[in-house]
């Protein structure tokens, strides 16, 4: 409610500070008050959860730890899925790692890690004629550990079988290339959905949300 009130005393605002010559636009009002609704109305960790299930890849930076760019950020592609054994979303992160890859080295010297998800990903942005860096093409910014799954654990196959159903190519990973099943222990949530900079979602809030 606070930043609806703000967003509309700046509207206010600049109306009456506005040259005299200009003329008043109810069309504008109404599409200025439509976006301040849309942004009252946005459910950021639901928001979250849902660029996560729609992606199958996402970017994930890590700390270097190739001797070229050591201590650098590396951002690496990574394929992702967060379905249960029904394809229903549980937005838990569950991607493949390999030691021959940047990503593998570096998060066993340090597991810190961060995903970036965005709407374009699925060309949502672009179909609604957005650029990827506007405000409103949605991200999300999903920090957190890696974690090594352990194959005798009770979710390892579910998990690693709705991996591989989203990408069958991974079959072949596995078996020739020494991946291994990772999650992630989600630590923090950071949303850009709208104007007016990121909204911080805790784990819990995300987890919480049945799509």
């Amino acid at each position: 409610m606070k930043t609806f009130t703000s967003l509309m005393l700046t509207l206010v605002l600049a109306f009456l500070g506005s040259d005299s010559s200009c003329a008043y636009s109810p069309r504008e009002d109404a599409r200025i008050i439509k976006e301040l609704k849309r942004q009252e109305a946005l459910n950021h960790a639901k928001i979250a959860r849902e660029l996560v299930h729609r992606a199958s890849w996402a970017a994930l930076g890590s700390i270097s730890t190739n001797k070229a760019v050591e201590n650098y950020p590396m951002v690496n592609i990574i394929s992702i899925d967060d379905s249960d054994a029904n394809g229903n979303s549980t937005g838990k992160v569950h991607f493949l790692l390999t030691d021959l890859d940047f990503t593998g080295p570096d998060w066993q010297k340090d597991n810190k890690v961060t995903f970036m998800f965005s709407d374009e990903q699925t060309l949502r942005c672009k179909d609604a004629g957005q650029d990827p860096m506007e405000p409103t093409c949605a991200r999300a910014m999903i920090s957190g550990q890696v974690i090594k799954m352990d194959p005798n654990g009770t979710n390892y196959q579910t998990a690693l079988n709705a991996f591989t159903k989203r990408h069958p190519a991974a079959v072949h990973w596995l078996a020739a290339h020494t991946f291994y099943l990772c999650a992630l222990d989600i630590k923090n949530i950071y949303v850009l959905d709208f104007y007016g900079g990121p909204h911080q979602v805790s784990a819990s809030d995300y987890y919480a949300i049945k799509l």
